[in-house]
């Protein structure tokens, strides 16, 4: 993953008068190295505090829904010892005096709960370096499922930015950026935000699940199922696994019954007509004559000398292929 470009040409001031509150003079010495690391040790004596009221979050959201118990450690963390790492802002394009987070949201949250100052990195930021900036943090970070990648991507999309700022941003390869356009292209956003993160389902199944909702009534059954408030499982997997069950049995073709082959059978006189059916599953003979029943009962006496007939007779044609 090539971090060394993008925090050298995102995180480099402009040329120019630079304040301490507003500006970061760093380039990253390795692309070995993880953001967080790099961003601790070569922001030194550029952090600032800020009341995380001022704080806003990113023009483009990059999760769908909060882990809960990661961010309870973090607060334990944060309350214990204190904020390890500052986070990423730039100031408001919109709002003057506030800021917009470019990575660190959950911190900011933290920071709120305890009622605490977040300490910060202030750079002023293109939209285009901001989101790449967010996107290569998260992926830095592997703490974003395939969905939440696939979903920035897509919002990344909507706005305008091209392919290769999208991939440089998620730092991703063709074929997971190809499957990643399929998902977002078919699986319509408000059936993710049902689902939810659901961060062990991968990037196939995914795309398994998008390629079901093409198939025609697929998609209404799918909306009908989070209308009806039935996807309600604990976790965002087993919401995902509860969809791609209904759609994959909906689209299941029944099992083609075996051709019947049907002939019938009577002897010289005609006294007796034998019916005959078979499906390759079942092997039927019905009588019909005056005396069908005692003639029926007849074969049934002699089955057992039949079948060890029949069994004889199997072994000489083995023997002979």
């Amino acid at each position: 993953m090539a971090r060394k470009d993008i925090f050298s040409s995102v995180m480099n001031p402009a040329p120019g008068k630079t304040e301490r509150n507003n500006a970061l003079n760093y380039v990253v010495s390795g692309a070995s190295r993880s953001i967080k690391s790099s961003f601790e040790e070569l922001a030194k004596g550029s952090v600032v505090e800020l009341d995380p009221d001022l704080v806003d979050g990113s023009f483009v959201a990059d999760r769908i829904d909060e882990d809960d118990e990661a961010f309870q450690e973090l607060l334990t963390a944060v309350r214990e010892r204190g904020q390890d790492s500052p986070i990423l802002v730039r100031p408001h394009p919109a709002a003057a005096g506030r800021y917009q987070v470019v990575f660190g949201h959950r911190r900011v949250k933290v920071a709120k709960h305890l009622g605490r100052q977040v300490r910060a990195v202030v750079k002023a930021l293109e939209d285009q370096d901001h989101v790449i900036a967010q996107g290569q943090e998260n992926a830095a970070r592997s703490n974003l499922s395939f969905i939440e990648r696939a979903l920035f991507a897509k919002r990344l999309g909507d706005l305008g930015y091209d392919q290769s700022i999208i991939r440089s941003a998620l730092a991703i390869d063709a074929t997971t950026f190809s499957k990643m356009q399929s998902v977002g292209a078919h699986i319509p956003e408000d059936i993710i935000l049902a689902i939810g993160a659901a961060k062990a389902t991968g990037r196939d199944r995914w795309w398994q699940l998008s390629k079901l909702l093409e198939m025609p009534g697929n998609a209404a059954k799918a909306k009908a199922l989070v209308a009806s408030g039935e996807l309600e499982a604990e976790t965002g997997d087993a919401r995902f696994g509860q969809l791609f069950d209904l759609l994959s049995k909906a689209n299941k073709r029944p099992a083609k019954a075996a051709a019947s082959r049907k002939k019938a059978w009577a002897p010289t006189d005609k006294s007796l007509r034998v019916d005959i059916n078979d499906n390759g599953k079942a092997f039927t003979l019905a009588l019909k004559a005056k005396n069908a029943s005692r003639f029926g009962s007849y074969i049934t006496d002699r089955l057992e000398e039949l079948y060890r007939e029949f069994q004889q007779s199997e072994t000489v044609n083995k023997s002979g292929d």
